[in-house]
């Protein structure tokens, strides 16, 4: 199990989702991921912070609502400085939703929403360091933008976090792939194997580089989405139904992944996703 102590910059690094009962909520992904969850706002503080911990790793987090909306799951790009990071997306056409600001020592943000309207927010990383867990069973596996602008989507994420975007079709519809240039590096440094695993298993050129990915939406509402990795995804969608969650796509096959999209019971939605490895080549 490989752990991380930060990112690279233009890397996403963290989720949290704010919800009206932050407490109830709490108790639907212990149940539903096994996440033990600790409190980290101070008592002195309004609401509340509760950072989920996988296998002693914090892996994401719940937290109180600021003011009334539909609860969603927010995605943070690490940063070296957030109040520039902001300043190139009003650059480029994007929006502050919340002027860059320090959360006590753990470090400072801003909330950001791009030309089409969908929110994330950048890290500049104090004393946390965003998740020390992905990709296993129970912990977040990627963020995806949906948006009814990709091309704009593309030249507004590549001129505030140097992203580049691959067309590329994985076996269901055209998407992009999000690639920060050097990344895999960041990851061979770690896993020097993690490239030749890729390659086994069919994964596009660039892949290594990968952050996340951009998919057209025709709704009207871009958005970004977040996927956590489980180990059985038929398992985790009979258990959300009975832990109070909504089944919106039911689980599919796409290629070596077996996917679904669900909403937590106070309404954030998120998806799910279990990887299969193929099988090596003569077996």
């Amino acid at each position: 199990m490989l752990t991380r102590d930060g990112y690279p910059p233009g890397v996403p690094c963290w989720i949290d989702t704010a919800q009206p009962d932050p407490e109830a909520a709490a108790r639907f992904y212990r149940g539903l991921f096994g996440w033990e969850l600790e409190e980290r706002m101070p008592p002195e503080a309004p609401g509340s912070y509760l950072v989920a911990r996988l296998d002693g790793c914090d892996v994401a987090a719940v937290g109180s609502q600021q003011a009334p909306r539909a609860p969603v799951w927010t995605t943070y790009v690490w940063v070296d400085d957030a109040d520039a990071a902001a300043q190139r997306a009003q650059a480029a056409g994007g929006t502050v939703l919340a002027e860059p600001f320090d959360v006590l020592a753990a470090g400072r943000m801003a909330v950001l929403a791009d030309p089409a309207g969908a929110e994330l927010a950048v890290w500049q990383a104090g004393e946390q360091r965003g998740a020390q867990l992905v990709n296993a069973p129970g912990t977040w596996n990627w963020s995806t933008l949906a948006s009814t602008d990709l091309d704009g989507a593309v030249a507004f994420y590549g001129a505030v976090f140097g992203w580049e975007g691959d067309r590329v079709d994985l076996g269901f519809g055209e998407s992009v792939m999000w690639r920060v240039p050097g990344y895999g590096d960041a990851l061979a440094a770690r896993d020097p194997d993690v490239r030749r695993r890729h390659a086994e298993a069919g994964a596009p050129a660039g892949f290594t580089d990968a952050i996340g990915w951009l998919v057209p939406t025709s709704d009207g509402a871009s958005h970004w989405d977040v996927t956590f990795s489980v180990a059985d995804t038929d398992a985790v969608v009979a258990r959300a139904e009975k832990l109070g969650g909504e089944v919106v796509v039911a689980p599919y096959d796409a290629g070596p992944v077996r996917a679904a999209s669900l909403r937590d019971p106070q309404g954030a939605p998120f998806a799910v996703n279990a990887y299969t490895p193929p099988e090596p080549a003569g077996g």
